[in-house]
């Protein structure tokens, strides 16, 4: 089952406040972006985050699963809980890099 447009479309409403939201459709599934940085992977209507070092001590708790075969174990993000989940999504921005652009041959 792919992620419905109504939820990214909720997903990204509740991180809003992060700063510049905006989301990517890939293969049926969606990577949410804040200030251009790739922070949340939206899967299955799941929304997934990387586990990093900034947010293991807040994230301890959370459930934990994989968004697709072959993926790395992810944490599962209450998105339903606004605040928490924009408080993740800037944690997530201050510690990840823009990813570079890759330049076709």
């Amino acid at each position: 089952m792919a992620t419905s447009e109504d939820y990214i479309k909720y997903v990204c409403e509740q991180i809003g406040h992060a700063g510049c939201v905006r989301c990517k459709k890939m293969f049926g599934e969606y990577m949410v972006y804040v200030n251009d940085k790739p922070v949340l992977l939206v899967c299955d209507d799941t929304v997934f985050v990387k586990k990093v070092s900034c947010i293991e001590d807040k994230m301890r708790t959370a459930e934990t699963g994989f968004p697709y075969d072959g993926a790395k174990e992810h944490y599962i993000l209450d998105i339903d809980d606004a605040e928490f989940s924009t408080d993740i999504a800037l944690e997530l921005e201050k510690a990840i890099s823009v990813p570079k652009t890759k330049k076709r041959k």
